[in-house]
C-alpha cells in the first residue's frame, strides 16, 4: 500500500509539473543579419519591398518604430541578445574581442531550458563554434547560414543525429525554416523556445534565382539580391506561423522579429559584382534614417523590431517608446516566471507596456558602446560621440540627426555626457570610448554627420607609413591593403602562398594570439617565429591551426610556447584572398605585448 501511495504521488507530481510546462507559453526570436530600418513593407517606406508574412505579423502584434540593437556589429549585438546583459558588461564590445566573458554568461536559452523549455537554435551563431552552441542551453542545433558545411544535431525534418557537419539540402534561408517548422511540429506539446537567426541579407549575396525572379525591372542587381533574400526570409516567417496556427499554437506563441543592425552602405551603395565583393554593399537600406552599421547613429542601430502574441498584446499597434533587443531576455524571463537575480538582466519586460498596463517608457535611458563611439538616448534627447566628436539630436523634431544642436544646448548636452560617463565607467573595460576613431569611421562620420564628400577610394595605409608596410608588417608573396578597417592580404602571380612579417621585435614567450579572420578558402594557417640567434626559421618553430571558409569573422586562439625572445614573427593565412580584422598577442600574464588592429 505504501508503495502504491508512492507511485501515486509521483505520477501525479509528474502530471502537474507537466501541466505547468504546457500552460508556460512559447517564444519565437527571430533574428535578421544587416537588415536595414526601411525594409518592411508595414514601414511603408520603400516600394519594392515585399514581405506580406512579416507585414501580417506585425498588423497581429506591434510594430516598435524605435526598435534597437545594442551594437552596430553581429558578434556584440549577439552576445547582449542572448544574455540579456550589455555586452560591454563582459567585455565583448566588437568581432574582434574575445569570447572569455560571454562563455561565463548564462543565455537565455539555458534559462528557459532549466525551466522545461525545449530550446533549438537556427541559422547564425556567430558567438563560437559551432558544435558548441549546445554549452549554451540550446538543446537543438541546425546552425546552417550558407551554402558550406555547418554543425547539426538534427536533419531538416527534426529528426535527431550526433552533432556533427551536415551538408546542406536546401538554401541557407529555407533550410532554418524548415528545420524551425519540423521543431514546432515535433514538440507541440511542449513549451519550445527557438532562435531562428537568418543569415539574411548580409553578404555574400546568394539568393537562389526563383527568389530573385520574383523582382523584375531595373535596379541595382544588389538590391535586387537582398529584396530576394528578404523575399525568402518572409516565406519561412509564414511557414512558422503557419505552423503555429495548424496545431493551434498561435494564442501560445509570443514572437519577437528583429535586426542585429542596420545595413551596411558603405557610403557609395556600389552595385559591385554579387559574387566579387563579399563585402560590400548588402543592398538593404535605411531609409529615412541617417547612417549605416558600424555607427551609433539611428541607421546603424534602429532596426525592424515587431513584438506579437495574439490573444496577449492587443493587435495593430505602433508603439514609439524606444525599446532594445536587451529586452527579450528580460521579458521571457517575467512570462515564465524565471527566477533571476538582481542585476543580471539589463533588459525590460515589455509586456505591461505592450497591454496597455504600463504607459509609462519602459526605459529612462538606453546607453550604447562601440569600439570608439559611444550614445545615450534619454526621452527624444540623443547624445551621440565618435572620437572626439559630439553631436546632440533632438529625435522628435529630427529623426534623420541632421541637425546637431549641442551647441545650441549645450546643458542638455552636459547632463546627457555626465549620464554616459557614469554608465560607461561601469563597463569592463570601462570608458566611453576604447581608443581613437580609425579612419573608416572618421569617413562615415564626414559624409553622415558632417556632410562632407568622401571620395570613392580605398583605405590607405596610416599616415606616416610605406605603402607596403601597415604598422610594421609587410607582405610577402602578396599585396598588403586596408579597406574600411579590414587588411586584406592578396596573393600575386606567383605559386608561394602569400604571408605577412614583421621583425625587429623583442618579445618574450610564451604568448597566445588571437586573431579575427575571413578567408574565401579553408586550410590550414600558422604562425612561425624567429628565436634571438637563430639566422633562419625553423621547421620546430611553427604552430597550424585551421581556417573555415566563412563569409562571417573568425576568432582564433594559438598558443605560442617558446620561453626566450622572439624577434621575428610570420603569419600565414590560406586561400587567394584573406581579410584580418585583428591580430593581437599577450603574454603570460594576459598584457597585449603586439597588436595589428587595421
Amino acid at each position: 500500500m505504501h508503495t502504491m501511495k508512492r507511485l501515486i504521488s509521483v505520477f501525479l507530481c509528474a502530471l502537474c509539473g507537466f501541466t505547468l510546462a504546457a500552460d508556460k507559453p512559447n517564444i519565437i526570436l527571430i533574428y535578421t543579419d544587416d537588415h536595414g530600418h526601411a525594409d518592411l513593407g508595414i514601414h511603408g517606406v520603400m516600394k519594392d519591398i515585399k514581405t506580406p508574412n512579416l507585414d501580417a505579423l506585425a498588423r497581429s502584434g506591434v510594430v516598435a518604430t524605435h526598435g534597437y540593437s545594442t551594437a552596430p556589429q553581429c558578434v556584440p549585438s549577439r552576445g547582449g541578445l542572448m544574455t540579456g546583459k550589455f555586452q560591454g558588461r563582459f567585455d565583448l564590445d566588437n568581432n574582434g574581442s574575445a569570447l572569455d566573458g560571454f562563455n561565463k554568461e548564462t543565455t537565455i536559452a539555458t534559462r528557459l531550458q532549466s525551466a522545461g523549455y525545449v530550446t533549438a537554435q537556427f541559422g547564425k551563431w556567430h558567438l563560437g563554434p559551432q558544435n558548441e552552441i549546445t554549452r549554451h542551453g540550446f538543446k537543438h542545433v541546425y546552425s546552417q547560414h550558407g551554402g558550406q558545411k555547418f554543425a547539426a544535431n538534427i536533419t531538416l525534418d527534426g529528426k535527431d543525429r550526433p552533432m556533427s557537419d551536415l551538408a546542406p539540402e536546401a538554401y541557407h534561408l529555407d533550410g532554418c525554416s524548415k528545420a524551425a517548422a519540423s521543431i514546432i511540429e515535433r514538440y507541440k506539446d511542449q513549451p519550445f523556445f527557438l532562435y531562428v537567426a537568418y543569415r539574411g541579407p548580409h553578404t555574400p549575396l546568394d539568393a537562389p534565382q526563383s527568389y530573385m525572379d520574383r523582382f523584375p525591372g531595373e535596379m541595382p542587381e544588389r538590391r535586387r539580391a537582398a529584396l530576394a533574400m528578404l523575399s525568402a526570409i518572409d516565406d519561412g516567417v509564414g511557414l512558422i506561423t503557419s505552423t503555429l496556427k495548424k496545431h493551434g499554437l498561435t494564442e501560445k506563441t509570443l514572437i519577437f522579429f528583429i535586426g542585429d543592425n542596420g545595413a551596411p552602405l558603405k557610403i557609395h551603395k556600389i552595385d559591385s559584382p554579387l559574387n566579387g565583393d563579399a563585402g560590400g554593399w548588402d543592398g538593404s537600406l535605411n531609409t529615412p534614417l541617417n547612417g549605416e552599421k558600424g555607427m551609433l547613429a539611428e541607421g546603424g542601430m534602429s532596426t525592424p523590431y515587431l513584438i506579437a502574441w495574439s490573444g496577449t498584446i492587443p493587435a495593430g499597434q505602433t508603439y514609439e517608446h524606444p525599446v532594445s533587443a536587451l529586452d527579450v531576455a528580460a521579458t521571457a524571463a517575467a512570462i515564465t516566471n524565471l527566477q533571476v537575480k538582481s542585476g543580471d538582466l539589463d533588459g525590460v519586460n515589455l509586456l505591461p507596456h505592450l497591454t496597455g498596463e504600463n504607459k509609462a517608457p519602459p526605459h529612462d535611458a538606453l546607453y550604447w558602446r562601440w569600439m570608439a563611439q559611444s550614445a545615450v538616448r534619454v526621452g527624444n534627447w540623443k547624445l551621440l560621440r565618435g572620437g572626439e566628436r559630439e553631436y546632440l539630436y533632438d529625435l522628435a523634431a529630427d529623426r534623420e540627426e541632421k541637425h546637431n544642436l549641442a551647441a545650441k544646448y549645450p546643458e542638455i548636452a552636459t547632463r546627457l555626457r555626465t549620464r554616459l560617463k557614469t554608465w560607461a565607467d561601469t563597463l569592463n573595460p570601462p570608458g566611453m570610448a576604447l581608443g581613437p576613431m580609425a579612419s573608416t569611421w572618421n569617413d562615415y562620420f564626414d559624409h553622415y554627420l558632417e556632410g562632407k564628400t568622401i571620395a570613392n577610394t580605398p583605405s590607405k595605409a596610416p599616415k606616416g607609413e610605406a605603402d607596403a608596410s601597415i604598422q610594421g608588417w609587410l607582405a610577402r608573396n602578396g599585396t598588403l591593403n586596408v579597406k574600411d578597417g579590414v587588411l586584406q592580404l592578396t596573393a600575386d602571380k606567383s605559386k608561394q602562398a602569400p604571408f605577412i612579417t614583421r621583425s625587429q621585435l623583442k618579445l618574450k614567450g610564451p604568448l597566445t594570439a588571437t586573431l579575427c579572420i575571413k578567408s574565401n578558402t579553408a586550410g590550414a594557417g600558422g604562425i612561425a617565429w624567429r628565436m634571438d640567434g637563430d639566422k633562419d626559421f625553423l621547421p620546430a618553430n611553427r604552430v597550424a591551426f585551421k581556417v573555415s571558409a566563412e563569409s562571417d569573422w573568425q576568432t582564433l586562439e594559438v598558443e605560442l610556447p617558446p620561453s626566450g625572445k622572439i624577434i621575428h614573427l610570420r603569419l600565414h593565412l590560406p586561400g587567394s584572398s584573406t581579410q584580418l580584422q585583428k591580430l593581437e598577442l599577450k603574454d603570460a600574464a594576459g598584457k597585449t605585448v603586439l597588436s595589428l588592429k587595421p
